[in-house]
């Protein structure tokens, strides 16, 4: 997601502005897992599905954390990721300048990933701070979750936060000073399958971050796979 200020090029931008045009995907329905107005999941089933979901995707959505940036843009993708057995929940989360931040976002998703009703299959999902809470939640609250896929993740804080990433969205998000309790690449090993998924050329989460967590994670004998897209 890029940033004003980040420094990512017009393509990045022009890719974004396109993203931001599809158009909306109504939910079949919307559930509250708090008071806050940020603690919603939209859900997405096929039209005329009935019986229970063999799977469940649950969507974490980027942005840097900040308000600015809501679930409403993955609605398109939730909609065509249903199907046949597979319900989809988006889900929003608090985030900075919405009373989001340390612990509140870490709640949050806490309670997106136990949210009841999960088949046996539960996979997470999450783009660029969306995946950096997806793995953060593999490692230290998984909830139901049995697989995550982590995209563009900023997976690693204190590299993220030496970049400079989305101007300076890290101490934006968690404060000055360290917050290992927060960040994925310095936590235990997930005990489920987890894939991370970034571009070779992303303009706003470099690669090295994504793979600075998966050398984290193997050092301490995780098995994280880590795939390398061109592009």
């Amino acid at each position: 997601m890029t940033v004003p200020g980040s420094g990512a090029g017009s393509g990045a931008e022009a890719e974004e502005r396109a993203l931001m045009a599809l158009p909306y995907e109504a939910p079949s329905g919307t559930v509250a897992y708090g008071e806050h107005p940020s603690q919603v999941v939209d859900l997405y089933r096929p039209p005329g599905a009935s019986g229970p979901a063999g799977v469940r995707v649950t969507l974490l959505h980027g942005g840097f954390w900040r308000e600015a940036y809501d679930r409403r843009h993955l609605a398109p993708l939730a909609a065509a990721l249903a199907g046949p057995g597979v319900e989809v929940a988006l889900a929003e989360y608090r985030r900075v300048g919405g009373g989001g931040g340390l612990p509140a976002t870490f709640e949050d998703v806490a309670r997106v990933t136990a949210l009841p009703g999960a088949p046996a299959r539960h996979v997470l999902v999450g783009h660029s701070a969306g995946g950096h809470l997806a793995l953060w939640a593999a490692s230290a609250a998984p909830g139901s979750v049995t697989e995550v896929v982590a995209v563009a993740p900023v997976a690693d804080l204190g590299r993220a936060r030496a970049l400079g990433l989305g101007g300076g969205a890290v101490t934006a998000f968690l404060g000055p000073g360290e917050h290992p309790e927060a960040d994925p690449s310095r936590l235990s090993p997930p005990r489920m399958p987890v894939t991370v998924l970034h571009g070779t050329a992303d303009p706003d989460v470099p690669l090295s971050v994504s793979g600075a967590y998966v050398s984290a994670m193997r050092a301490c004998g995780g098995g994280v796979v880590l795939r390398a897209l061109r592009g």
